[in-house]
C-alpha cells in the first residue's frame, strides 16, 4: 500500500516540487529565508533535532535542556516518530548516510 499524504493540495504540491529544485545549502537558505519567519525556521529545525535526540534515547529533560524545546514540542514529535508518516525516520537515515560518506 503507498503512502497518502493527509495535506496533499496544489499548493503543498507546488511547494514540494520548489523545494526539490534547491540545489545547495544556499538556495535552502535563499528560499526559506523569504518563504517563512526566522521563528518558523528555528521551530523546524528545533523539531528535526528533537526528533535526532529522541532517537538516541535521550530523555524528555535532556532534551528540552539542549534544544529550549518545550515538552509539548518533544511529545508531538515523540509521537510523529512512532505513529506519523516516517518523515523523521527518512531524513535522518539520509543524513546518517551523509555523514558516513
Amino acid at each position: 500500500m503507498s503512502y497518502q499524504p493527509k495535506i496533499k493540495d496544489q499548493f503543498t504540491e507546488e511547494l514540494f516540487e520548489a523545494i526539490l529544485q534547491l540545489e545547495n545549502l544556499e538556495e535552502c537558505y535563499r528560499f526559506f529565508e523569504d518563504v517563512c519567519t526566522i521563528k518558523e525556521l528555528q521551530s523546524i529545525s528545533q523539531r528535526l533535532q528533537v526528533a535526532k535526540l529522541l532517537k538516541i534515547g535521550k530523555t524528555y529533560s535532556e532534551i528540552e535542556e539542549a534544544t529550549g524545546a518545550s515538552t509539548a514540542t518533544i511529545s508531538r514529535v515523540n509521537r510523529c516518530l512512532h505513529y506519523g508518516a516516517d518523515g523523521y525516520k527518512l531524513v535522518m537515515e539520509k543524513l546518517e548516510a551523509i555523514e558516513k560518506e
